[in-house]
């Protein structure tokens, strides 16, 4: 019954978590936010996590009621994400691994989302939608590869979210697309905005540009309100989501979707999708807040898979990498 203790640091969350066998014995994390109208840059928050890391790591001991001697293997985020917060989360990692004289596991982000979402929801085989700040995919596992059919060519939808809330000076507290959606609710006009699906992928940078661009203007001779503009910009930009993933599950003939990533505990987006899969005859599966947003323990069930297939990362190729593609890692762990 092997332990696994994960780090979590790519982007503003930072978190540690616990598994064992499929179990999450303990998952804290905090967040580095900053005041609205701004983002977080990458020194300010390598510089929040190193203050707050190893706190986080006795919260997670003492949650799960183990003590060092009890973990079999660390893991850690390798990539993708913001260097400077990387490399502050792999630093303590690999120093942990060596006090403890325990093997490191160097996992992607991307994958630790989906076999967080696997473990948690108990689908088989899905369509995997992942939406986050920092990635936009969907994809679908073959031949011991998570296979992206489509993606982003420009920005995530979560950072197209993020510097839309910039605009309005909405509130970073819990999070900018937390608030949109809130805002989203209570809109009642639909304004129309660019609608960019091209094939299998989607861009979101046009979309943003246009709605920076007549924002103000709308607002200042009441044309819309802020809470319109929310509405409309999340009914857009879901619909191409779901065009896309749609298309995917046609392609491959799956009857199971799955929905991943911070922007994933979006309800409305939640709705959208089992529209879809209703009329397809197909199954939604997704996660809360727990586990949709970044997390270490997502990491740590993602590091179980790999130590239970054989795999361990050497700590000369501890290295973490900003730019680590879902379909670059061997999927060992599954048939």
């Amino acid at each position: 019954m092997p332990v696994v203790i994960g780090f979590e640091g790519s982007a503003n969350k930072i978190g540690i978590g616990i598994v064992r066998d499929g179990e999450v014995l303990s998952n804290p994390r905090r967040t580095y936010v900053t005041p609205a109208g701004q983002g977080f840059l990458p020194g300010d928050t390598a510089r929040h996590h190193r203050a707050c890391i190893l706190a986080v790591l006795q919260e997670a001991l003492k949650q799960a009621g183990l003590t060092p001697r009890d973990i079999d293997a660390v893991a850690f985020t390798k990539g993708p994400g913001m260097g400077a917060p990387l490399v502050t989360v792999a630093v303590v990692a690999r120093t942990v691994a060596q006090l403890w004289g325990k093997p490191l596991l160097g996992v992607n982000h991307c994958v630790g989302h989906i076999e967080m979402g696997r473990l948690v929801t108990g689908a088989q085989n899905p369509t995997v939608l992942y939406v986050s700040g920092g990635n936009t995919q969907v994809i679908a596992y073959s031949e011991r590869r998570y296979r992206i059919f489509g993606e982003t060519i420009d920005i995530a939808v979560g950072n197209c979210l993020d510097r839309f809330a910039r605009v309005l000076k909405i509130s970073n507290d819990p999070s900018p697309g937390y608030n949109i959606e809130q805002m989203a609710k209570k809109g009642q006009k639909l304004v129309e905005l660019p609608y960019t699906v091209k094939g299998m992928d989607v861009s979101f940078s046009g979309i943003l540009s246009h709605i920076e661009e007549v924002a103000h203007r709308m607002l200042a001779a009441g044309e819309c309100t802020p809470e319109d503009l929310c509405f409309s910009l999340q009914e857009t930009v879901f619909a191409m989501l779901v065009e896309i993933t749609e298309r995917a599950m046609a392609h491959s003939g799956s009857h199971e979707a799955l929905v991943v990533g911070g922007v994933g505990c979006n309800e409305r987006l939640q709705e959208m999708m089992g529209i879809m899969c209703q009329e397809r005859g197909a199954k939604l599966f997704a996660t809360d807040e727990r586990f949709c947003i970044d997390n270490g323990a997502m990491i740590a069930q993602a590091g179980w898979e790999m130590f239970q297939s054989g795999q361990v990362t050497a700590l000369e190729d501890s290295w973490i990498t900003q730019r680590y593609r879902t379909d670059e890692v061997e999927v060992t762990w599954r048939d």
